[in-house]
């Protein structure tokens, strides 16, 4: 279990890296979002394309997880592993494809999708 824990760090600070190569641009061009909504509908968008990406990244962990199982053979100690492997796959793909659905759920019901606040306050300057 601690060995896993610690592959998923190690997994999670790659992933980070490699995101911030590719949001790099975005803080070097110093884009413009031109307003709130702007900046919200880039994030929107940026956290979208990232879902399934991120959902596929599990389901290959799963994958993993029974390659290893398979290849275990008779020996006990890797066959109990890739089981964990298995199961823990299998919560993270429930419980991301559960949020994203309850999210989407309470998006369609309020109906809150693309709608932008129509009276921001505003701070006065001179």
């Amino acid at each position: 279990m601690v060995l896993l824990v610690s592959q998923l760090i190690l997994f999670m600070k790659k992933f980070l890296a490699s995101l911030s190569v590719v949001m790099l641009p975005a803080f070097l061009f110093a884009q413009d979002f031109g307003s709130v909504d702007g900046a919200l509908d880039t994030v929107t968008d940026f956290i979208n394309r990232l879902i399934p990406f991120v959902i596929g990244l599990a389901v290959l962990f799963f994958i993993w997880g029974l390659i290893k199982y398979i290849t275990a053979g008779g020996d006990e100690g890797s066959r109990k592993e890739a089981i964990n492997t298995i199961i823990w796959g299998i919560v993270v793909l429930f419980v991301m494809v559960s949020v994203w659905g309850l999210v989407n759920i309470l998006v369609n019901t309020f109906g809150l999708e693309n709608q932008a606040p129509q009276d921001i306050p505003q701070v006065p300057y001179r």
